[in-house]
């Protein structure tokens, strides 16, 4: 596994008319490996290290910019995501059989919430905190059959609260900058939704259909922000990224990635103006893996705008007590 600086000539595509500027943006690619189901996607803004993880692999990544290395972290079993925490050198991660808090630099993993341990036929996937810096993380049905699955809040100290439940694949997460809007993502319905947030007491309500997204760009997978409120998303079965507009449902324009599944991608980079994406190399046929070897690789681009802070998990003092 090694990283590679070359720049992959692929251009940003537009659904409208495209400057001279934007046709000179291209999708670099920063790290290649044969990641399986590279997912996880967020920019640490205080340690500019970009966290993503390999759910197949059982792997936290932590990868540096600054040095061009990848840290890993093995996890005893699938792991679904990851946010750093207001400690230093710590995250929250999400496994098979729990919440947990991982020591970055020990590796030692200490236990948050069991929620859902006893549900053998779910596991977690993707998440990310609310502005309170609460996790909403959700499960996902492991045959993608059913929606049997669940979008948790879990709170500072552990206490685990179903939000929303007839899930099948819980996907990206998002608030808008002026954390009255929570937008979601349940891959296989093809839709973004949108909630209004209460952020004096976390919770949603008004849920609405924000983007249906075309069948032919692929199905929505991990999800980022930008200053302006708009959507970033990873599509699965898409070779891409979508922007979309979630006032009007609008594609704004997609960001055409080497790789045939798109997973999740982060603003980062010291100004937030890097859009930095994941991929995946299951799910493929032969030709598709002949067509896009690079794929489970990381990749990034330069945008002319800016991505927002994502929160981090607050923790209680009486957590951050008893985890020192």
């Amino acid at each position: 596994m090694k990283k590679i600086s070359v720049f992959i000539l692929f251009s940003i595509l537009f659904t409208g008319c495209k400057t001279k500027d934007e046709k000179l943006n291209k999708v670099e690619l920063v790290y290649e490996t044969p990641a399986k189901l590279g997912e996880g996607a967020i920019w640490n803004y205080k340690t500019n290290e970009f966290y993503w993880i390999d759910i197949e692999s059982k792997e936290l990544n932590i990868f540096s910019p600054k040095t061009n290395q990848n840290k890993t972290i093995k996890m005893p079993c699938r792991i679904g995501t990851v946010v750093p925490t207001t400690e230093k050198d710590e995250a929250i991660v999400a496994l098979e059989d729990g919440i947990y808090i991982v020591n970055t630099k020990t590796d030692e993993l200490s236990i948050l919430s069991d929620v859902e341990s006893d549900m053998i036929e779910n596991r977690f996937n993707d998440g990310k905190c609310d502005p309170n810096g609460n996790l909403w993380v959700g499960s996902m049905h492991l045959k993608q059959s059913k929606p049997n699955a669940n979008l948790y809040k879990i709170d500072s100290n552990g206490q685990a609260n179903k939000m929303l439940d007839n899930i099948t694949i819980s996907n990206g997460i998002v608030w808008s900058k002026d954390k009255k809007t929570m937008y979601y993502i349940d891959t296989p319905t093809g839709k973004i939704k949108a909630y209004d947030f209460d952020v004096k007491t976390s919770t949603i309500s008004n849920e609405r259909v924000a983007v249906n997204v075309d069948q032919k760009d692929g199905f929505p997978d991990g999800m980022a922000i930008d200053e302006n409120d708009m959507l970033w998303v990873g599509m699965w079965n898409g070779n891409a990224v979508a922007n979309y507009n979630p006032k009007t449902g609008e594609l704004i324009r997609k960001i055409e990635v080497p790789a045939h599944n798109v997973t999740a991608c982060a603003f980062g980079g010291k100004n937030l103006d890097e859009l930095y994406i994941t991929t995946a190399s299951v799910d493929m046929t032969k030709e598709e893996k002949e067509k896009y070897p690079l794929a489970g690789s990381l990749f990034k681009v330069k945008l002319d705008l800016k991505g927002v802070k994502s929160p981090f998990f607050k923790k209680s003092i009486t957590q951050t007590a008893q985890l020192n």
